[in-house]
């Protein structure tokens, strides 16, 4: 059916609820929904997405007092008027002035729903986060469970190095505390034959680089820096590991996943949703937890340098699993099925 949608976002440059913001962005594009977004000013990313065909205005989207992006976010919404506004996060919620439209936000993580209080309905990327909100008192009936998908790179080298030892682990993510890279330094300390690279950027850099000199690791360990395009990171490694402390979804599970490597991922919360343990990944208990602790991770690790039929099986039982849910056809259909639902409420408005 015909409709206008306006999406919004006030994110960082990096992060991952941007990235699939972009990803998103595209991919409705491609399938033929009418819209137009409206972004935190970023070159780069307004360049990604007019090359993709979408239409982007850009506001400061700064703190209270800016009342600028106000007024413009109102005047973007009058002039394009769409049937569906759907924003991404607290800042572009909180921004989005009333009107008559249909107000859809995302939550990517456990935010303060008091931030969403004027929305109409709300979409959540892992079901955990559906229970929380219906917990803190949200309507179960204006929630729904629409997960993120990632780009198919499983065709650059689908399972590789299925026979001997394996030596590159890759891990990616912003370098910040919840994301456990203290913790997997810790555990490649460990392992003398071990090589990682680290793709991510944030405000950990300069002390998770300290910590690699002073455990005498730093010739076994890469710091890249923040990258778009992880693909050809992806088809050099021989395993992935996702070392969070707290992590609501996990994105990066995924995208292994499509390249068809194995994965070890600590079992916080949104790895241990999407993880099968010895089917699709391999599960260690967080720090803290019985059997938890760099020793514990690096015993999977090592566990999995050494058995290439494991690696094998987990990496063909990861492919399943993205191809049984997190492919951008799945997702996209989800997220139409979606608007189609609230086409009664659109015309109402």
């Amino acid at each position: 059916m015909s409709r206008r949608l306006l999406q919004a976002i006030a994110g960082a440059r990096h992060g991952g609820a941007e990235t699939f913001f972009v990803r998103l962005a595209a991919a409705l594009q491609r399938a033929g929904e009418t819209q137009r977004v409206l972004i935190r000013r970023d070159a780069d990313r307004a360049q990604r997405l007019r090359a993709a065909g979408v239409e982007v205005d850009a506001l400061d989207f700064g703190g209270p007092l800016d009342v600028v992006t106000r007024w413009r976010f109102r005047r973007a919404i009058a002039a394009w008027r769409p049937d569906i506004v759907l924003t991404w996060m607290n800042r572009a919620t909180r921004l989005c002035p009333k009107g008559a439209f249909v107000h859809v936000a995302r939550l990517g993580g456990y935010y303060d729903l008091k931030y969403y209080r004027r929305c109409d309905h709300l979409i959540a990327n892992t079901r955990a986060i559906v229970d929380y909100a219906v917990a803190e008192g949200w309507p179960a009936d204006r929630i729904d469970y629409l997960p993120n998908f990632v780009l198919d790179i499983g065709a650059v080298k689908q399972f590789r190095r299925s026979s001997g030892a394996a030596r590159h682990v890759l891990a990616v993510g912003r370098l910040h505390a919840n994301k456990g890279f203290a913790l997997l330094l810790e555990a490649v300390a460990l392992m003398p034959e071990v090589r990682l690279t680290i793709a991510g950027d944030g405000p950990l850099r300069g002390e998770l680089e300290q910590q690699m000199h002073g455990l005498g690791i730093a010739d076994r360990v890469r710091f890249l820096g923040w990258s778009d395009d992880t693909s050809a990171l992806f088809a050099e490694a021989d395993l992935f590991v996702c070392p969070s402390l707290h992590e609501p979804l996990g994105n990066v599970v995924i995208e292994a996943w499509s390249a068809g490597l194995p994965v070890i991922a600590t079992a916080s919360d949104g790895p241990a949703a999407l993880i099968e343990n010895e089917v699709n990944g391999l599960l260690v208990p967080l720090p803290g937890q019985p059997g938890g602790g760099p020793a514990a991770l690096a015993a999977a690790i090592e566990r999995l340098c050494h058995s290439p039929e494991l690696r094998l099986q987990l990496a063909h039982g990861g492919r399943r699993a993205y191809e049984s849910a997190y492919t951008e056809a799945a997702v996209v259909a989800g997220y139409r099925g979606f608007f189609d639902r609230l086409a009664p409420a659109c015309a109402a408005s």
